[in-house]
């Protein structure tokens, strides 16, 4: 993945803002608009992750950038009908709704979209997207499987658009800073990574008030399906599709492609060299088929070079929330904890240590990555400062045509971290990735769903 700095400013909102995009191609820089052209946004899936946080977010930048929702393409009536009430009364005009998205691309109106739908949904609707020449905010994950992330990819590059991947830490300004500390070579090499979220939370993803709402007549079941294999209409698979494979991973999909991408952004690797992986259903027996625990080991370090390089160690549960989330990068020296934005010389090579094998002292020097700014780790919160940040940045982009903070690079391979641990989960098989083919190999054989 091609690297880039970032300005580095001191409020959320400059924090959206990348210098030196790539280099802009006729096309694209024909497709610059103006401050006083509006660009005209259509959501596609009125889910609770838009309306939860990104719509505030949405909303929060919308005016300055001159942005505007004006439609939402969505299969299910109810939502449609939803969404048409509440976003009407948000910005105070008349609001479209498509049955699918088909009709909605028919509308030569719409300049980008938001793209919210299920997991396993993104990346062939960012593909969409791309072939017809909008630009999109994809929700995380960006795949669920290979052949999807391939076609997403291939789709997005042909097409020029903007895309960003919905990994907000990579707006926000202590990450940034971290970042930049790392890169330094002030903290040293990176000898381990711990990244947990954990939880106690047997309805985490359930919709157990909504699915009675669900019929079939209502929605599209054929469509909903897109490439998954065909199944009779199920509405838990429908609104708690977290639940349940090949819908999505569950805590891989969900919770890890979060925090493995910061690994990506801050060390220049694009996916582990190997994952191992165990997990079960151990408490929440409610019909589900993705875990509620597992923890996965994931190798990281030059191809070339197996002697160099560490471990992530990744660990969820949803069954008690000791530990909560944490992200704690360790060097020789000390650590840098992205929970307390803190670096710290916990753990450092002491000096009476080091003298008996002739070395010195290793003890790094504390302070704060971000003084008075506590970030939530709770990536569903809404209006939370980070996602704020991101749709800012994703708005500058639309316009500048500058690559966004999480392109879709950064969306692809976080897919394949992922989904060399949903492979290493259900197949208990060592996983690596063949670059040559672009596959995530299980057992010597590539992973399908």
């Amino acid at each position: 993945m091609e690297r880039r700095e970032f300005l580095k400013k001191a409020g959320y909102a400059a924090a959206g803002i990348v210098i030196g995009g790539q280099g802009l191609s006729a096309s694209s820089y024909a497709r610059i608009k103006g401050a006083n052209d509006r660009v005209n946004v259509a959501v596609v899936g009125y889910s609770d992750r838009f309306k939860g946080s990104l719509l505030p977010a949405f909303q929060a930048n919308c005016q300055k950038q001159n942005f505007d929702i004006v439609g939402v393409s969505d299969l299910w009536r109810l939502r449609r009908e939803e969404a048409k009430s509440t976003l009407e009364t948000r910005f105070g005009h008349a609001i479209k709704t498509y049955v699918n998205n088909d009709r909605m691309y028919e509308d030569k109106d719409i300049d980008a979209v938001i793209i919210s739908t299920a997991d396993f949904q993104h990346a062939l609707h960012a593909a969409e997207a791309a072939q017809n020449g909008k630009d999109a905010y994809v929700e995380k994950p960006f795949a669920e499987t290979m052949a999807d992330a391939r076609v997403a990819k291939a789709a997005i590059e042909k097409a020029g658009t903007i895309v960003q991947i919905g990994s907000q830490r990579r707006s926000a300004p202590n990450y940034h800073a971290a970042n930049d500390y790392l890169r330094s070579g002030k903290f040293g090499d990176i000898v381990m990574v711990e990244m947990t979220w954990n939880v106690n939370q047997p309805g985490r993803w359930r919709r157990p008030n909504t699915v009675p709402l669900l019929k079939e007549e209502d929605t599209d079941w054929k469509r909903y399906l897109m490439n998954r294999p065909w199944q009779a209409f199920d509405p838990r698979k429908y609104l708690e599709f977290r639940l349940f494979w090949p819908f999505s991973s569950g805590i891989p999909g969900q919770w890890m492609a979060h925090q493995i991408d910061t690994v990506h952004w801050f060390t220049g690797y694009n996916y582990p060299r190997s994952v191992a992986a165990n997990g079960g259903i151990y408490l929440w027996n409610d019909g589900r088929t993705n875990y509620d625990t597992m923890t996965a080991v994931l190798d990281y370090g030059p191809q070339d070079n197996p002697a160099k390089g560490f471990q992530v160690i990744y660990s969820s549960r949803f069954t008690n929330s000791a530990g909560g989330t944490k992200e704690i990068y360790y060097s020789n020296g000390g650590e840098l904890n992205l929970d307390t934005n803190m670096v710290t010389s916990n753990g450092y090579l002491t000096a009476g240590n080091a003298r008996a094998m002739g070395m010195a002292e290793n003890k790094l020097e504390s302070f704060s990555l971000a003084s008075n700014v506590k970030v939530s780790t709770d990536a569903n919160t809404g209006g939370d400062p980070m996602t704020t940040a991101h749709m800012l940045n994703w708005m500058e982009c639309v316009r500048s045509r500058k690559q966004p903070n999480a392109n879709y690079m950064a969306g692809y391979n976080h897919s394949i971290a992922c989904i060399m641990v949903t492979a290493a989960l259900r197949t208990h098989e060592f996983t690596v990735f063949d670059p040559a083919t672009q596959e995530v190999m299980a057992g010597g054989k590539p992973f399908q769903y």
